[in-house]
């Protein structure tokens, strides 16, 4: 008797996206999932770190298009109204109007109720150690993984206090791997972040070099309307009873706490990315050019979205033309 064998198809790869702490320059994420998705490519698990908990996040709940929509109506008031400034304790920021604001755009109340299997990367203050959170309240893993250290009030969780999961794991590749995946897609947003500042030796409001659409209330060509406006509320808060800090310091003469807060953690984060991409390499690695969109550039989201999905795209042509991953009509 003959018999015959048929050869068993390989099984698709599943897919994980890692995607990337970069605070404004998050929005590129929506970019690349939009090229993703249009190319036919599947997600089987997200990750994400910061900002990429955020969108990470809203795309794993199946409303990526309607951050998008709300992402392009921000301008730059709306991004201020958002900063609830405190009394500086462990943060600046309380963080409550982003809570709503997170809470408005995912909907879940628990991870678990995510169509996609999800986790968000933060970091226990006490230890040092990487909080992986893939179960439980998803507002509160998302909070814990934006808690950029002085800047946002950490959350306290499971008797932990959370910080940004930028300070040990900027682009989660490895938790993507931890999850099942078999071929890891990352979006890196740190890259460019020093070099294009490196020559600036101020770190005040200043004009952006390159010429957008006329001021239409996103973005002003004369100032960074944003940290204008931050460094108002900021300077309103009474320092009066202490005077060693009001009155050591000559007016003007020095950058401000939340200006030497931002810049070191570009430089941190730069870092531990670079390190950490060596450790755990991703299949593709996905670099938008967006080291001139600052801290909370939010508004600009029309632009760092196309820069996003342009890049993103140059990478997936490569994808399918070498036949790496399987793509879905």
């Amino acid at each position: 008797m003959i018999r015959y064998f048929q050869k068993k198809k390989a099984r698709p790869k599943k897919i994980g996206l890692a995607l990337g702490s970069g605070s404004s320059r998050g929005w590129a994420h929506i970019g690349v999932i939009k090229a993703l998705t249009e190319a036919g490519i599947r997600i089987d698990y997200v990750a994400g770190t910061s900002i990429g908990a955020v969108v990470g996040a809203v795309y794993a709940s199946g409303r990526i298009t309607t951050l998008e929509d709300v992402a392009l109506r921000l301008d730059w008031k709306k991004v201020v109204n958002l900063l609830d400034i405190v009394f500086p304790k462990s943060g600046i920021i309380d963080g409550n109007k982003i809570t709503e604001f997170i809470r408005e755009q995912v909907k879940a109340k628990i991870i678990e109720e995510l169509p996609l299997p999800f986790a968000a990367v933060s970091t226990d203050l006490a230890t040092g150690r990487e909080v992986i959170i893939r179960e439980g309240d998803i507002i509160e893993a998302i909070r814990a993984s934006v808690s950029v250290p002085g800047v946002f009030t950490p959350i306290r969780r499971a008797g932990m206090f959370l910080l940004d999961g930028a300070l040990v794991n900027p682009v989660p590749v490895s938790v993507v791997r931890e999850m099942g995946a078999d071929f890891v897609i990352a979006v890196d947003l740190n890259h460019d972040i020093i070099s294009k500042k490196g020559d600036d030796r101020s770190l005040s409001p200043e004009p952006v070099p390159h010429i957008l659409k006329k001021d239409d209330g996103r973005f002003s060509m004369k100032e960074n309307r944003i940290m204008s406006a931050f460094n108002a509320k900021f300077k309103s808060i009474d320092f009066s009873f202490f005077p060693n800090i009001t009155q050591r310091t000559p007016r003007n003469s020095m950058p401000n706490i939340f200006e030497v807060l931002l810049a070191s953690i570009n430089i941190m984060e730069t870092q531990i990315t670079v390190a950490r991409l060596k450790t755990d390499p991703p299949d593709i690695l996905i670099q938008p050019a967006l080291g001139h969109i600052k801290f909370l550039e939010f508004n600009r989201a029309e632009e760092v979205i196309a820069e996003g999905y342009r890049e993103a795209k140059s990478h997936i042509n490569l994808l399918t033309e070498e036949g790496q991953v399987h793509v879905y009509p």
